[in-house]
Formats: structure tokens, C-alpha cells, sequence
């Protein structure tokens, strides 16, 4: 798994309506939570991909930007988005190329890993964990970006 300090690779995958999205296009909106998942509507993940919809607002006022990646197809994507109202892209990585990448392919070659990384403007990973079943590390490491960032009045 890519670590803090690294740069992260640049990639290319289309999104839940098929679009093709690129880490430079996210980037240059600000920094970016990019968070990858095993699969749509399994429970951990659902629990996951709910838990960032959730924090949307602070995500949001923080200047941050969320974006999730697993292997599903743009369509199934759509329906996962739809169901739970995400507010934020999924993007479609059926040959698991950005996974591999990322260092976060599971076990084996089997599956992927439960990652979570933030990377600034100039493509550096400035944190990052991997907890495959401890769902609640992912949206605990979410809230301390926000906190980190959020803005002082």
C-alpha cells in the first residue's frame, strides 16, 4: 500500500455514469479523500459508503473532496449511488489496474483491500490507513481531515 509522503499515481476510470474521470480532475478541485472498497451493497461497505455521505457537509465546509473506487461496473455503481443518495462519484475499476497501483488488491490477488488515503493538490499522499473490517477506522480518519482542515472563525 502506497504510504504518507509517497506521490500518488495518476489514473483514468470512468465513473458511475461512465464518464471518464481522472485524479487530476478531482485534484483540481482540492484535496481528495480517495477511499477504495471491496464491492457495492455488501454491508461493511454500504456502512462505509453511508458514513461518508453523512459527513458531507463538514467534507464539504473542510474543502475536501470524496471520491470511492472498487472493481463493480459504472452501472452498478449508478444503481449503489442511487439507493444510498451518495453525493460523491464511484468510480469503475473492473481491472483492478488503480488497485494494483495503490497497493491495496487483497490477499492473493483476490478481492481489495480497505483503504483510505488523502492527497493534496500536488499529488502526495499526506495520510493513509487500511483497515479491511473496521469500518468505523475509515470514517474516524475522514473526520480528523476534516478537523484538520476545517476552517477557523
Amino acid at each position: 500500500m502506497l504510504k504518507e509522503g509517497e506521490r500518488a499515481p495518476e489514473f483514468t476510470l470512468p465513473d458511475d455514469t461512465g464518464k471518464d474521470r481522472s485524479l487530476t480532475d478531482f485534484l483540481s478541485s482540492g484535496v481528495t479523500v480517495l477511499y477504495f472498497y471491496p464491492a457495492d451493497f455488501t454491508p461493511g461497505c454500504t456502512r462505509q459508503a453511508c458514513a461518508m455521505r453523512d459527513l458531507q457537509t463538514d467534507i464539504e465546509s473542510a474543502k475536501l473532496r470524496v471520491v470511492g473506487i472498487s472493481p463493480q461496473s459504472p452501472r452498478s455503481h449508478a444503481k449503489f449511488r442511487a439507493k444510498y443518495r451518495l453525493p460523491y462519484p464511484l468510480l469503475s475499476d473492473q481491472h483492478k489496474e488503480v488497485i494494483k497501483m495503490y497497493g491495496v488488491n487483497g490477499p492473493l490477488g483476490l478481492g481489495v483491500r480497505r483503504a483510505t488515503f488523502l492527497i493534496d493538490g500536488s499529488r502526495r499522499i499526506r495520510d493513509a490507513i487500511r483497515a479491511d473490517f473496521l469500518v468505523g477506522r475509515h470514517t474516524d480518519f475522514v473526520r480528523k481531515a476534516v478537523m484538520l482542515r476545517a476552517p477557523t472563525y
